[in-house]
């Protein structure tokens, strides 16, 4: 592992003149605070940086403020995007009075994660790999006050510009169908390429990007799966190179789930696996080829799912697109190929490393540190508790009559909903305090406050056009 002297002579070599400290909030957006690149010393990484950690969201009260950020010597690189010299350092943040790492970090709390696969004696390591879809827009406006509230989006590929007068070429994907086109149906392959080198000048393995099945420039550029931390950790880089990548190409993206009505919303299927002493152990002679030990994880992600949408889909926009149609994963179910199974197997090869679990709910506006940790919990629940997953569907859910359909258990419909499901059952987030009871009541109380209850009491411009003349 590279320790201080390590990062310090990699500044040196880079001639960084700045240094940036990153860490996250619980919604789980990046933070940085910037130095001179002269405080940085062998000391720093034990000493830490100040802040005050009272205007972060759901964070610590005024009373409280103070926290440290520690820089994290195996997490480092030099910024893609800043003209003066600037080394960046993922920081894990820590009570400066105790010495603790502060229990609202999500960095902290995926590690917590990581300790408590290592002591079940289960296995050692958890791999992930999150595919995150994200749509590119030429410019969007937004805003809501107390006598008007609108969006608009213009996107060179939208499907609902081809009356516009200016830049139409008339290439655009229709609605569901944009899924592989070549140029110039694709208008975004060198920006897509782009981001794609750029985050290999980072230190990240990309394994493919392409064009998403919606329109307005929806786009998925696949990450190699990684250990739990580390996979968090690129996510929120993987975010931080898109979205300057279009920003200085005049571009704008967002990793809201569902911000075209009518056309397919952004996912984030997560792949995931248990190892040991470099074994897999989701392989075997089971259902499409996986061991009993991936069957019961797969259990336990089914069982605790309308639990893990609060967390893994956590924003009411969410619910937007976890409705059926669209391949949405709305129904808790596993299957081999099937996309509309919350859980499906990958049947691409046999290699026994190569198999896994896709879960399928997640969307890119999660916290990814929390997301991650919440699954591998959910999915050792169920091992521990030896759950059975029941029988795998390998129909069209949306196809099935209404009998068969009344089986088969449903993600939540909303966020509140969502909430509500964590509230009662969480019990298996806090083995090993990985999540704490304070953690959790903090979570809900901000996304009921400042987004279920926020959205709710704001009139949509929809009700206008079914009530205004009543």
């Amino acid at each position: 592992m590279p320790d201080a002297n390590s990062v310090l002579d990699f500044a040196k070599k880079h001639e960084a003149r700045i240094l940036d400290l990153r860490f996250t909030d619980i919604p789980g957006l990046w933070h940085h605070v910037s130095y001179p690149i002269e405080q940085l010393t062998e000391s720093s990484f034990q000493a830490g940086f100040g802040i005050d950690g009272s205007s972060i969201r759901a964070w610590a009260g005024i009373h409280e403020s103070d926290m440290l950020l520690k820089p994290d010597a195996s997490c480092y690189l030099m910024d893609p995007f800043t003209e003066v010299p600037t080394l960046v350092l993922v920081c894990d943040v820590v009570d400066p009075v105790t010495k603790q790492s502060y229990d609202r970090d999500p960095r902290h709390i995926a590690r917590k994660a990581e300790q408590y696969l290592a002591g079940s004696g289960i296995a050692d390591t958890a791999y992930f790999g999150a595919e995150a879809e994200f749509f590119i827009f030429d410019s969007v406006r937004f805003d809501q006050r107390e006598q008007y509230g609108f969006y608009y989006i213009d996107a060179e590929e939208g499907r609902w510009n081809s009356g516009r007068e200016s830049n139409n070429l008339g290439y655009r994907p229709r609605y569901g169908e944009g899924y592989f086109p070549v140029a110039p149906t694709d208008h975004y392959q060198d920006l897509r390429s782009e981001m794609v080198v750029t985050m290999q000048s980072c230190g990240m393995e990309v394994e493919c990007h392409h064009h998403e099945v919606a329109s307005g420039g929806q786009a998925e550029i696949d990450l190699k799966y990684d250990s739990l931390l580390r996979s968090a950790d690129k996510m929120l880089l993987y975010k931080y190179v898109v979205k300057n990548v279009a920003s200085r190409n005049g571009k704008t993206v967002t990793f809201m789930p569902k911000p075209i009505f009518g056309d397919n919303g952004s996912g984030m299927h997560t792949h995931q696996s248990l190892w040991k002493g470099g074994d897999p152990l989701f392989s075997g002679d089971g259902y499409a080829g996986l061991s009993q030990l991936a069957l019961w994880y797969v259990g336990g992600l089914l069982k605790h799912g309308p639990a893990l949408s609060a967390i893994i889909a956590p924003t009411t926009n969410s619910y937007k697109r976890l409705v059926p149609g669209f391949e949405a994963p709305v129904s808790l179910a596993y299957s081999r190929r099937n996309r509309s199974a919350a859980c499906r197997i990958p049947m691409y090869t046999i290699e026994p490393r190569s198999k896994r679990v896709e879960f399928r709910p997640p969307d890119p506006s999660c916290n990814p540190y929390l997301a991650f940790a919440a699954m591998l919990m959910a999915g050792l629940d169920g091992i521990e508790n030896k759950m059975d997953p029941g029988p795998p569907l390998d129909k069209d859910i949306y196809e099935l009559d209404p009998e068969e359909v009344s089986n088969v258990p449903a993600m939540p419909v909303s966020l509140e909903e969502a909430l509500d499901a964590l509230q009662r059952d969480h019990e298996f987030l806090l083995k090993g305090d990985v999540f704490t009871e304070e953690l959790l009541r903090t979570y809900v109380d901000y996304k009921r406050s400042k987004e279920v209850e926020a959205v709710r009491a704001r009139p949509h411009p929809y009700e206008f056009a079914l009530y205004y003349d009543i």
